[in-house]
């Protein structure tokens, strides 16, 4: 069924509703408006009010045994040190509307729980499959790829705006579908909240390397700081130049923050269920890329 979950009753007609609320027994929330420079009121509608009437479907369904709600690591907001799972109201501030808005979607969340039996899940970055490294869109991480295509295309050295200090926790989407399937019919996840996350993250400086080195065969030279990218990012030709590289996204580049497992670890074993480490598929990833890189397709319009 097409719907819209901007809209009550998610924009079904009435016999779909109530066929669907009849009939469903799991429900996967995983629509979000993820952009990093997303306007407020497309945000709110997408993963406040979206998320608000996912919750009444659910409340709507008296068969229903899980809602598993994909959240993101990064309701954490600007909090620096270890994150922990059971942690969500923290006094936090946010980088940007995507955060704020996932942060009161889950907030949302956890005040149905009661009524409703939910899994939260909270996964990193993610990336495409770790086999395969196909994925459906260059965003994220990819950005830094698209830099160090753009940098080698015009013969010029890649340059390191990664902190030495900081990790980028990165996922495949192969291990986040695998947690998603598997904790949606354990009934010991019921009310739980789990990082899907590398509990050993590479550092931002060691993934800008790993990334130059798999598509361009060489190390980056020399560092520019975050803070003159990140303003310079405001005109459209260095984000050109950048590879389309938005400026929100330079401040996950150099964010001191570690999000632990132990739920997650307890529930799914680390060696039954555990992503694998950046370097086992960094290749896979820029194979895919470097054979699709210029397909329209996969590049987010800027």
């Amino acid at each position: 069924m097409v719907g819209d979950i901007g809209e009550p009753r998610l924009g079904l007609a009435a016999t779909d509703w109530d066929r669907l609320t009849a009939e469903i027994t799991h429900v996967f929330h995983l629509a979000a408006i993820y952009d990093l420079a997303v306007p407020v009121a497309l945000a709110r509608r997408v993963n406040v009010e979206g998320t608000g009437h996912v919750l009444d479907l659910c409340l709507a369904a008296p068969n229903l045994e899980r809602l598993t709600y994909v959240s993101t690591a990064y309701v954490a907001g600007r909090r620096e040190g270890t994150v922990y799972e059971h942690e969500l109201v923290m006094g936090q501030r946010f980088k940007n509307h995507y955060e704020a808005t996932k942060f009161q979607a889950e907030v949302w969340v956890h005040e149905r729980r009661d009524a409703v039996p939910t899994t939260i899940l909270r996964p990193a970055v993610v990336v495409g499959d770790s086999r395969t490294g196909e994925t459906e869109k260059f965003d994220g991480p990819y950005y830094l790829l698209r830099n160090v295509s753009r940098m080698t295309g015009l013969g010029r050295p890649v340059m390191q705006f990664g902190s030495s200090s900081a990790t980028f926790n990165v996922v495949p989407v192969d291990f986040v579908v695998a947690a998603i399937a598997r904790t949606a019919f354990m009934e010991a996840a019921v009310g739980e909240t789990l990082h899907l996350v590398d509990p050993d993250p590479v550092t931002t400086r060691a993934l800008v390397t790993a990334l130059s080195l798999a598509y361009a065969g060489r190390p980056p030279v020399g560092r520019i700081p975050p803070g003159l990218v990140e303003a310079a990012l405001r005109a459209r030709p260095v984000r050109d130049l950048f590879g389309g590289t938005p400026r929100e996204s330079i401040v996950y580049l150099n964010h001191p923050v570690a999000f632990d497992t132990r739920r997650t670890v307890a529930l799914l074993g680390p060696e039954d269920l555990a992503p694998p480490p950046f370097a086992d598929y960094v290749d896979a990833m820029v194979g895919f890329f470097r054979a699709h890189e210029h397909d329209p397709r996969l590049v987010p319009a800027r």
